[in-house]
């Protein structure tokens, strides 16, 4: 039997969908040096607030790190840890996670977006005594923050294009992703069946779990990111026509507006949160749940409590209009927000920043299908909106320019509108708006 076969045969499939086993009443007793640190990071963490520089959450990690190097692997010692990376979507399954995770006990958590190992140290060392940790990582950082935290689960969402000019190349990642997968021993591995690059990453995993997310970007796997030989396409299923890469057979199954278990259980998810890729998220964050003793009716249920992560899908009245906030940062994310805005048709701002966290580099304005808003009311806003600007001319959308975003929903018809970011974008036309209430 090959390594496929063997991965997507029945019973392999049950080993790898159950639980884990022996989870720690507490974390480990902190070295002094390691509480220490612990110590002057927070501290820095409450003067960073009290002094309006910022929410603290990068800080005092950053200072406990320098403190001490070993901070982050001795703060998830005894600890269940549960990581989750991918393109798109870490926030908000992250939440999801941690929600679900918390029918077990105590989690620390970082879900607010601070992604990085500064990140998790500071959200680790402010529950301290918590049995759990789900951490939201970056992608490029995955390997060093896997290897330090010794997981129990790995969530891999998605892989696709981000800003190259910060990101890197998706394929580099997804051998990043692949290596420190293989060096997992004893985690489990909850992937994305329906992504080949995430499927390539995890394919050597020693414990895997495949999940049919249903998610429709391709256009990062038109080759395979092992071979280099085409990607051949048939319905939901594709292989690689010159190695053995193919798509494996899911243990869980994202249907519409549900799921299906490993055990072929029909469960209704009833989200609050709009979208397929949130359904996706949602089936995403079951599997890790179970795999770590959740069970699933109960993960369910707390996975529909969701409805608002770090200000994504809230809206936000203002002179008549009825605002939707949406977070989107790259060609995938954008294509997934646009399928949820179509079904509105409700007129749209749309808001570009290129500082260092969006990426400078705005090429990729030319890989999101803007055509869907023909016929709409556009504004174009941000710091960039005349390249915006440029785009939607090409792509036939009607629109104006006004830079504020705010003076752009104030310029939209009174009712419903959508607002769709890239990520300072977001962030700070969140703050604004938060401070005019």
């Amino acid at each position: 039997m090959s390594r496929q076969e063997d991965r997507n045969h029945p019973r392999g499939a049950r080993a790898a969908a159950g639980s884990i086993a022996g989870v720690n009443d507490s974390p480990a007793r902190l070295p002094l040096r390691t509480a220490a640190a612990v110590k002057l990071g927070n501290l820095s963490s409450t003067l960073s607030q009290k002094m309006g520089l910022g929410a603290g959450g990068m800080i005092g990690g950053r200072v406990a790190l320098k403190l001490d190097p070993q901070a982050l692997n001795r703060l998830t010692q005894g600890r269940q840890v549960a990581v989750v990376t991918g393109t798109n979507g870490k926030t908000t399954s992250t939440m999801m996670l941690a929600r679900a995770v918390g029918a077990l006990g105590e989690v620390a958590t970082n879900h607010s977006g601070a992604n990085m190992p500064d990140g998790h140290v500071t959200a680790l060392s402010k529950q301290p005594d918590a049995p759990y940790a789900v951490l939201e990582c970056d992608e490029g950082y995955f390997p060093a923050v896997a290897g330090a935290s010794n997981p129990s689960v790995a969530v891999i969402l998605n892989l696709s294009r981000d800003q190259l000019d910060r990101v890197g190349e998706v394929r580099t990642i997804e051998r990043s992703l692949r290596d420190a997968i293989t060096k997992l021993r004893d985690c489990t591995i909850i992937a994305n069946c329906d992504d080949v690059m995430v499927t390539s990453a995890a394919w050597n995993a020693a414990r895997v779990v495949w999940v049919a997310t249903g998610t429709g970007w391709h256009h990062d796997s038109a080759s395979c990111p092992r071979c280099g030989n085409p990607i051949r396409w048939q319905g939901e299923h594709w292989h690689c026509t010159g190695c053995d890469l193919s798509r494996p057979h899911p243990n869980w199954i994202t249907t519409d507006e549900a799921m299906i278990t490993p055990e072929h259980r029909k469960i209704e998810l009833r989200l609050t949160l709009p979208g397929k890729f949130n359904q996706a998220n949602a089936v995403m964050a079951a599997a890790a749940a179970h795999a770590l003793g959740v069970p699933v009716e109960e993960a369910v249920r707390r996975l529909r409590s969701v409805s608002n992560v770090s200000g994504r899908y809230r809206t936000i009245q203002r002179n008549g209009r009825s605002a939707r906030l949406l977070l989107s940062k790259n060609p995938a994310g954008w294509s997934e927000t646009l399928t949820v805005v179509k079904e509105a048709n409700h007129p749209a701002v749309l808001v570009i920043n290129a500082q260092e966290a969006d990426g400078r580099d705005l090429s990729w304005l030319w890989d999101v299908p803007f055509e869907r808003l023909q016929g709409r009311t556009v504004i174009a806003s941000g710091e960039r909106a005349t390249d915006l600007a440029v785009r939607l001319t090409y792509a036939e959308v009607e629109h104006t320019i006004v830079p504020d975003p705010l003076k752009a929903i104030d310029q939209m018809p009174q009712g419903a509108v959508e607002v769709i970011a890239n990520y300072t974008a977001f962030r700070d036309l969140n703050a604004r708006a938060a401070a005019d209430e």
